[in-house]
């Protein structure tokens, strides 16, 4: 009986231990100069619906979105909750060209976007949901970088340095936002970088 306490208490404590290395890996990301953070990963300030601002709160109204771990978290869609497409906006627009670079973690067919200033860029799990199906660097149900570099009125925009969209026309301002359609889709260290 003795045994079985001891090999339960050193998993649990081995759990315990792994998830503080977790949190701790997530709290060592340091921005890189001169990017600020869109996305404080406690609550929704700074986010809101085109009518609204959700700051301080950690969830939509509507539970679509839910702030938790440092994470920006698009939960699948109930039916109950209202519309199936929802878009969740900076309250900022930004107006001068710059660099944004966030990660994602799709759930196996989850699908989303990120709009730059407007325009989408798909952002899902790519291999099963296209249309960027032939990613080579793409970790299905892993943390995946974009980046997307706009320079007067293009966005370049890349996941794990490949090439999604070269050219993407996109307006000369306009608020970053994401999507929520299909499953669940995790978002993190959303930062901004205004260029000269």
């Amino acid at each position: 009986m003795n045994a079985k306490l001891t090999t339960v208490s050193r998993l649990a404590a081995l759990c315990l231990v792994s998830a503080a290395l977790t949190v701790a890996r997530a709290d060592d990301f340091k921005l890189e100069p001169g990017f600020v953070s869109l996305f404080n990963g406690k609550d929704l300030t700074g986010w809101g619906y085109r009518t609204n601002n959700f700051g301080g709160q950690t969830e939509s109204d509507d539970k679509r979105y839910t702030a938790r771990n440092g994470m920006l978290v698009v939960n699948p869609h109930l039916p109950e909750a209202g519309p199936r497409l929802r878009q969740l906006w900076t309250t900022r627009e930004f107006p001068k060209n710059f660099i944004l670079k966030l990660e994602f973690r799709a759930a196996v067919n989850a699908d989303s976007g990120i709009f730059i200033r407007k325009p989408q860029l798909q952002c899902r799990d790519y291999l099963i949901a296209g249309p960027y199906k032939d990613l080579k660097q793409y970790k299905p149900q892993d943390w995946n970088e974009i980046v997307a570099v706009v320079t007067n009125g293009v966005a370049h925009c890349t996941c794990n340095g490949e090439v999604l969209e070269a050219a993407l026309n996109v307006p000369t301002t306009g608020p970053i936002g994401l999507e929520g359609d299909r499953g669940q889709m995790e978002y993190r260290r959303i930062r901004l970088k205004e260029l000269n």
